[in-house]
């Protein structure tokens, strides 16, 4: 199962909204097949394991059993139910890394299996919590009726994160913004406000990175932005929240929403309707709370630059409910990860 999440983890930024998957075939202890979901659209990671398997070992498929880190399919999507051809390769066990709480599955994989004759294992709980964790977004997606939220932001030493001039104050270092660029690349849409798409003028793309940039998404209820901007270069797909027109433009996308206290909610609903489902957040100090202060967030990542103070200027988020997960350093910055304090039951 471990290797099934190692394959699995090579269809980050390619399969979404599909599930990362990895599946491995074992006879006798001998792996003899491999396969992940590399591409949204194209077959899943039960379909390459299969393909994977030489000719010389094609004979033992039916004495197989094969590993695979979500449940399979049992409906036709994209690409024809994985629990009917494992049915048809006649394999005698399969090992579940953790049910599929989409609804279209949702433990249909797993009764078809087992009415097929098929025996079916499920993982040990620490293996489930792996297999979810790595599909946290889909999970959260399916289960939350909601995307999955990673607010981010670059402080100095004495928590700012701007200077009290007009002046762009640049915190973090050429590796780690490389690193927020790979980072963009994992999700599926990135997020920023209104005064932080007009004082920085960011492009939120993953020029640093090889990989696909995010979808834009910017809250502009007044519609004040200037055409002017790099967001509106239409090299990227983006979505404008605003509360004055619904209109779609190729893949420029105006998205109406009522101007109201409860902004977050229905912004993630909105997202959530748009099926997009994790949003990296870079906005400014004001829209980085609301997220902290709804409770509406599944991930922090700080950015700290303990070698710089800037003295006077706009005060970074306050991190509330949250408990420190990972520190890494890389050089001048120290990059700290926080998740939400579990609830007490």
């Amino acid at each position: 199962m471990q290797r099934c999440l190692e394959l699995a983890v090579k269809g980050a930024g390619f399969v979404a909204p599909n599930p990362m998957v990895g599946a491995v075939m074992v006879f006798e202890d001998r792996i003899i097949g491999e396969g992940w979901h590399q591409k949204f659209g194209e077959v899943h990671a039960e379909v390459n394991c299969l393909a994977s398997v030489k000719e010389k070992d094609r004979e033992f498929i039916s004495q197989s059993a094969m590993y695979v880190s979500l449940e399979p399919c049992a409906h036709f999507g994209k690409t024809p139910p994985c629990a009917d051809l494992i049915i048809k390769n006649k394999i005698q066990k399969v090992i579940i890394g953790c049910q599929d709480p989409f609804k279209e599955v949702n433990g249909k994989g797993i009764e078809k299996l087992k009415e097929a004759g098929v025996e079916v294992e499920l993982a040990d709980r620490l293996l489930e919590y792996e297999c979810r964790n790595l599909n946290k977004r889909f999970f959260t997606f399916h289960s939350s009726q909601r995307p999955y939220i990673i607010l981010k932001w670059a402080q100095t030493s004495d928590r700012k994160i701007a200077s009290g001039s007009r002046e762009r104050l640049l915190i973090s270092n050429e590796y780690t913004n490389r690193l927020v660029h790979k980072w963009r690349s994992e999700e599926a849409a990135i997020l920023i406000g209104t005064n932080t798409a007009l004082s920085d003028n960011p492009e939120l793309t993953t020029r640093l990175w090889k990989g696909p940039s995010p979808i834009r998404m910017v809250i502009d209820m007044d519609l004040k932005l200037p055409s002017s901007l790099k967001i509106f270069n239409r090299e990227v797909k983006t979505v404008i929240f605003n509360s004055m027109k619904q209109e779609e433009q190729g893949n420029l996308i105006y998205y109406k929403m009522k101007k109201s206290s409860t902004l977050i909610p229905q912004l993630l609903n909105a997202i959530f309707q748009l099926k997009i489902q994790s949003v990296i957040v870079e906005g400014g100090a004001k829209l980085l709370q609301s997220f902290i202060d709804e409770g509406l967030w599944d991930e922090m990542r700080v950015i700290n630059n303990y070698k710089l103070t800037v003295e006077s200027g706009l005060d970074a988020p306050k991190p509330e409910n949250a408990v420190l997960v990972e520190t890494q350093e890389l050089y001048t910055d120290i990059i700290e990860t926080f998740v939400p304090v579990a609830p007490e039951y």
